[in-house]
């Protein structure tokens, strides 16, 4: 390693460059997440594994609270743009908003780690609670979809359908990660026929 903290030597997992840190950082603890939990990740382990100092890490993320909040914000990140593709690619409308429910599940079967992560934290402007403020990219798209299907109905109906939709996929996604019930694709695929305790129009 070079006199410069930031600077990273040639490993196992590519030549990082200085200004690749925090996303080489970032990585590292999401392939961790394939074997741990979150709780399990230390910022001395992750340093040790891109090669740099624990001094390198802490330019980056000050404690391990901040990593913990940019995985989140990656793995919303992701989903949010998994369940807009899935959408898109079934059309929109009432099957585009299924389609997006069934990527949500996929999601977290996929991320089994990383989701249950990003469900673990609720900060005071988390995402969590983005299905009632709107701000979280993944919540905003629940919203947007939930508009799209139920036009011209009231915004409270809508928030409360938006809440139905994420408890339907959100269980379900839970139960499959804890065994509960089998990781079926026919069950997946049952999300295509939503729930909103009202008729499309």
């Amino acid at each position: 390693m070079l006199s410069n903290d930031n600077t990273v030597n040639i490993n196992r997992r590519g030549d990082y460059h200085h200004g690749d840190l925090r996303s080489a950082l970032i990585e590292t603890s999401l392939s961790l997440l394939a074997t741990k939990c979150g709780d399990d990740i230390g910022l001395r382990e992750v340093a040790r594994l891109v090669g740099v100092s624990a001094t390198a890490v802490y330019r980056h993320f000050p404690d391990k609270q901040a990593l913990i909040a940019a995985l989140c914000e990656c793995g919303e990140a992701e989903l949010a743009a998994a369940q807009r593709a899935a959408a898109e690619a079934a059309g929109g409308g009432v099957a585009g908003f299924g389609a997006s429910g069934e990527a949500y599940v996929r999601f977290a079967l996929a991320n089994p780690g990383l989701f249950r992560l990003m469900m673990s934290i609720r900060p005071a402007t988390g995402w969590l609670t983005d299905v009632l403020d709107d701000k979280g990219a993944a919540m905003r798209g629940l919203r947007d979809d939930v508009a799209a299907v139920l036009p011209g109905s009231a915004e409270a109906h809508q928030r409360m359908a938006a809440i139905h939709a994420w408890s339907m996929v959100h269980g379900m996604a839970m139960l499959m990660l804890d065994g509960m019930i089998p990781a079926d694709e026919t069950l997946i695929k049952s999300i295509s026929t939503p729930q909103f305790g009202g008729s499309p129009a």
